[in-house]
Order: C-alpha cells, then sequence, then structure tokens
C-alpha cells in the first residue's frame, strides 16, 4: 500500500501578531512546526505502512522554511517527502492549495490513500482535503476517527458525526482525513533524526506541475478585506459565599439571570 500524507507548517500561534494598519496577519520569523492535527495522519499512514507494507510519503505546499516540517516527519520513518514550492503559490487560498496538492499527487503517480489532519491551526478551514478529493475526482471521507480495515482495493472507516459515527466504504484510491481520536502520534528516535537530516527532499515548482497559475496564489478566488484581533475577554467574576451551598445559590442565580439556565 503506498500512503501520501499532506502535511502543513503552521507558526507558533502564541507568536502571531495582527497588523489592523496595514491590514495582515503578521507571522513569527521562526522555522515553525508541523500541524498538531497532521501528526495523527502521519502517525496513521505510517501504522498502516507497518501492518500492509508498502510506503509512506508526505507532501506539502511551503517555501524553504517548510522543510524542517517535513525532515521533522522523515525522523518518524517516512519514507520520502514531497515540497511544492514557488513564488507563485504564495497566498494561495484553501481552494487553490488543495489544486496545487492535487497536481502534485498526479506527477507522483500511484497512490492508494491520501490522508490528512481534518484542519490546519491557522487558517481553521478544513477544506483541503476535500478540495483534492474534488480535483482528482476520488471518494472521500472527512474527520475518520479509525480506519477499520484496507482489503480488495477497499478501506472501510469510521466518520465521526455530531450524533456518533457512520461506518462507510470507500473504493481506493480515496482521500481521507483525520481527527486526533485515531491514535498517539510516536516520537521520533535520535537514529531517526540523524537519518533524516541527510534524505533529499523532491522539490517541485509550478512549472514542473505544469500548474495554471491564474487560479493560485495571488490569484486566488477569495481575498482577505479586514484583519483585527479577537476581542479581549470580559473580567471574570469571583462568587464568594460562606458556605458551599451558598456560593451554589448565588451561582445558579447568576447563570438563570443571564439566561444560560
Amino acid at each position: 500500500m503506498n500512503i501520501v500524507v499532506l502535511v502543513k507548517q503552521v507558526p507558533e500561534i502564541a507568536l502571531i501578531n495582527v497588523d489592523e494598519t496595514a491590514g495582515k496577519v503578521v507571522l513569527p520569523q521562526g522555522p515553525g512546526t508541523v500541524n498538531p492535527f497532521d501528526e495523527y495522519a502521519v502517525e496513521e499512514g505510517l501504522r498502516l505502512k507497518e501492518k500492509y507494507g508498502g510506503t509512506c510519503s508526505v507532501m506539502s505546499v511551503g517555501t524553504e522554511r517548510t522543510e524542517s516540517a517535513l525532515r521533522s516527519c522523515l525522523a518518524l520513518g517516512v519514507d520520502s517527502a514531497y515540497l511544492l514550492s514557488d513564488d507563485a503559490f504564495v497566498d494561495s487560498d484553501p481552494q487553490a492549495t488543495g489544486k496545487i496538492l492535487s497536481a502534485g499527487l498526479k506527477k507522483l503517480g500511484e497512490y492508494d490513500l491520501v490522508i490528512a489532519g481534518k484542519q490546519a491551526i491557522d487558517s481553521d478551514s478544513a477544506q483541503v482535503p476535500g478540495a483534492v478529493a474534488a480535483n482528482l475526482d476520488l471518494p472521500q471521507a472527512m474527520f475518520v476517527k479509525k480506519i477499520e480495515s484496507v482489503d480488495d482495493n477497499k478501506a472501510t472507516v469510521e466518520r465521526t458525526t455530531e450524533e456518533g459515527y457512520d461506518v462507510v466504504s470507500l473504493q481506493l484510491p480515496a482521500v481521507i482525513s483525520v481527527v486526533k481520536e485515531i491514535n498517539e502520534p510516536r516520537l521520533p528516535s535520535l537514529k531517526g533524526k540523524m537519518a533524516a537530516k541527510k534524505k533529499e527532499i523532491t522539490r517541485w515548482s509550478s512549472a514542473d506541475l505544469e500548474i495554471d497559475l491564474s487560479t493560485v496564489g495571488s490569484n486566488s478566488n477569495t481575498s482577505t478585506t479586514k484583519v483585527s484581533p479577537p476581542p479581549p475577554r470580559p473580567k471574570g467574576e469571583m462568587i464568594e459565599g460562606e458556605t458551599p451551598e451558598e456560593i451554589a445559590d448565588k451561582l445558579f442565580t447568576k447563570l438563570r439571570e443571564n439566561q444560560i439556565i
């Protein structure tokens, strides 16, 4: 089984600033990290490889800085890494990113399963996995919490819903996104880290992927009209009383007054 995991390098959220005057988000200059939800996708890809054989690769749209995130995946035991990088890709919206990744998968060729985290913590759009499936005309299952089985060119998964979960069968190749309940990601070994430093990362540009630049990067279909930080949280209120019962009564009254209960 050949598996491709889609990963994204995200900035450290606590270090992000908002420049309202310039109308843009100012990202920190550090290397960033692998999107936390994608770590579960990488772990699931490695587990499937260990169970069924084959290969597990990672693919990302980014810049030279994204190399550190890809090497983090290689250190875990991933076989190969692909970086789709071009100045024309900068500022691509989620749908455009999906088009770029789809072009990368087409160039890669044979694969059985594409796995991604359910969403990235910086944009929170959860659109990219579905966009990839749509562009490649592949079956998809989003928010998967368990892969029950893979056999006879078919995968059976548990897809989370508001009421619980659905059991869905997908003809391979297919695209899935996973939630954090699916597994517990492993940590890299020292040997893995050393080996990752020596591995070559394959880089493909827009020319390599033969992408129509009129729909990606700054030509994406969506644009940002306003950027502002979230409003500050209101100051909390301490409820005091002589006994726990008195405090509970005051809390109950407060909640009823505010129509919370």
